[in-house]
């Protein structure tokens, strides 16, 4: 064998002794963490708000014909009925900080960027989101 078959080897060794809980048994949230966004405090976060189901679905299309992230940004500027003039921008948002239900779709959608655009949804008291993630700290 190989010096570098022997480092695989060992790493791989490594990697699946650091894998089981005290029992022997593949700790599950392990495994869990592997598959979610990496946690974090805040976001940096845009939305779209419409009052109407209908709305939002016209807006969706939109975004969905180009998305970008400079497209999501125009079309917040035409359908969302919050902080429209800011391309839907609410800055950098902490944990606790939203409605619960905006919430858990931000924390848990991976960061958007160019052409690479990861669009999420919720609905709130406040109305029916579209929800981007641009940053996280």
């Amino acid at each position: 064998m190989g010096a570098k078959k022997k480092a695989e080897t060992k790493s791989n060794d490594k990697k699946d002794s650091g894998a089981k809980g005290a029992k022997g048994k593949i700790d599950k949230k392990e495994d869990a963490k592997d598959t979610k966004v990496k946690g974090a405090q805040a976001v940096i976060v845009r939305h779209i708000l419409c009052e109407k189901h209908g709305k939002k679905e016209e807006a969706l299309a939109e975004i969905r014909n180009n998305p970008t992230l400079d497209n999501f940004i125009a079309v917040a500027k035409i359908y969302s009925e919050d902080k429209a003039k800011q391309g839907g921008l609410l800055g950098l948002q902490r944990k606790g900080a939203l409605q619960p239900e905006f919430e858990q779709v931000a924390f848990s959608l991976p960061d958007s960027k160019g052409s690479n655009l990861n669009i999420g949804e919720a609905k709130t008291a406040f109305g029916y989101h579209i929800i981007v993630v641009e940053g996280r700290k």
